[in-house]
């Protein structure tokens, strides 16, 4: 698995986490889904994605997905 599918599986297992936890708990989980959206729109932009800096960083290599 690279880079990119760890990045967007971890960002759709946290807004499926957040919205369980805001239906179920309180609203204000919602918070962490708006975080994460954010987040996915300035990597667009800037190309800088703090997930996979930290992924780089422990050793798991970027490349071509097959």
């Amino acid at each position: 698995m690279n880079i990119d599918k760890i990045v967007f599986a971890f960002a759709g297992s946290v807004v499926l986490l957040s919205v369980i936890f805001a239906v179920s708990h309180s609203i204000h989980w919602l918070w962490l889904t708006g975080f994460v959206g954010l987040n996915l729109i300035q990597a667009s932009f800037t190309g800088f994605c703090p997930l996979a800096y930290v992924l780089k960083s422990i050793g798991i290599e970027s490349g071509k997905a097959f």
